[in-house]
């Protein structure tokens, strides 16, 4: 005798509230509502990682995307207080597969559905995520809409007018919106070793726990910091961190940037903040077909020959031939020779970059990796390095 129970969705399932998700092409998924209700509109991208999806969402560099999780059951472990990256959650709306009834962990304070609702997040569930990955793959990025409630009284075809309506990334500027707005000095335990001036374009709070770690205070300043008053702090080394949008747009931060390289203070810059050193230094940036986002895509250092595995998020990339030394054509190249440091194994995508002349390099990826592998946290030694062999030099100039 053969069973039906099994071919009918759970109770619980079958009540659930309807929910589309619509791409700019006219893809339409039909799902259930997950966290808040209402309308969400972004560009949808997808994210590789098998863990840590609360530090996905809370990672500020995902402002204003729609995020797919390719790992197919979420929310098992539920959220808490620690796990956040920064202060809320930042992505626009959110798309699973199997979406966790339950949280079943010790460490669970809420579930991932009570956390997308606290942060008016309109997710949807209940949908072929592997389908949608694949459409992104071939298609790239695109715009899309995340609609449930009463958006749904439109019709599909009003929705995919809505979704169509909406810019694009390309010429986003997200950086006055997740930035903070007010200076904040953090102390490490134990001896200062030396000051780093952190410009906040979207940071993640592993990045100042990296550098505390190391003994260095951290100036953690507002995106839009002047250079009179970053160099006011006397520090050691500036940090430029992650962030959203399209470095073109950053055009404030990048002449702080120039300011920096101009003082020859000693710079390391990761995500947003190596594109931002791309331009400072007069070369171009360009959008990718999909971009990079999860914790498992490995980047070779080419002058030792090590492989890392990393955690990534960016939808764009410096754009410069990977063989060579380059002049950095901005300002007659007064900045000197470039290389590129580090290459993305998957697809050949430039991943670091490092001045010859001037104390300054940066990384496409995330070495704090939070949450991710740790293979790339030496990145943060040699910025300490750097920032106490300034200290000492300038200590030396004063006597």
């Amino acid at each position: 005798m053969t069973s039906t129970a099994s071919t009918r969705p759970p109770a619980s399932r079958a009540r659930r509230e309807k929910a589309l998700l619509i791409l700019e092409d006219g893809t339409v998924l039909r799902g259930s509502a997950y966290g808040a209700r209402g309308t969400r509109l972004g560009e949808v991208v997808f994210t590789t990682g098998m863990t840590g999806y609360q530090e996905t969402l809370s990672d500020p560099s995902y402002a204003g995307q729609i995020v797919v999780q390719t790992s197919p059951h979420i929310g098992n472990t539920g959220a808490n207080a620690q796990d956040m990256e920064s202060r809320k959650v930042w992505v626009r709306g959110y798309a699973v597969r199997d979406a966790s009834r339950i949280a079943s962990s010790y460490r669970a304070e809420q579930t991932l559905d009570d956390l997308l609702i606290s942060s008016d997040v309109v997710g949807i569930s209940d949908i072929d995520t592997r389908m949608l990955t694949r459409v992104l793959r071939e298609s790239g990025s695109m715009r899309g809409g995340i609609f449930s409630g009463d958006a749904l009284a439109a019709s599909e075809q009003e929705l995919l007018e809505q979704v169509r309506q909406q810019p694009s990334m390309t010429g986003a500027n997200f950086v006055d919106e997740v930035t903070i707005a007010q200076p904040v000095v953090l102390e490490p335990e134990g001896e200062v070793r030396a000051t780093v001036a952190a410009v906040d374009l979207g940071i993640k709070g592993a990045s100042p726990r990296s550098m505390l770690a190391r003994g260095l205070r951290v100036h953690l300043l507002p995106a839009s910091t002047s250079i009179e008053d970053l160099v006011a702090i006397a520090p050691d080394a500036v940090f430029f961190s992650n962030g959203p949008g399209d470095p073109a747009a950053a055009t404030a931060q990048i002449e702080l940037l120039r300011g920096v390289l101009d003082a020859g203070i000693p710079f390391f810059g990761i995500c947003f903040g190596n594109q931002l050193l791309g331009r400072a230094l007069g070369f171009g940036t360009y959008k990718l077909k999909y971009g990079h986002r999860g914790i498992n895509q490995p980047v070779q250092d080419r002058e030792t020959g090590q492989v890392a595995i990393t955690a990534h998020n960016h939808g764009f990339a410096v754009d410069l031939p990977l063989e060579g030394e380059h002049i950095a054509p901005h300002g007659d190249g007064r900045y000197g020779r470039v290389v590129v440091s580090h290459v993305g194994l998957n697809d050949g995508v430039v991943e670091g970059l490092r001045c010859l002349d001037l104390p300054a390099y940066s990384v496409q990826y995330h070495p704090e990796a939070a949450g991710g592998p740790h293979d790339a946290s030496p990145l943060f030694d040699r910025l300490a390095e750097l920032a106490v062999a300034h200290r000492a030099a300038s200590a030396s100039k004063e006597s």
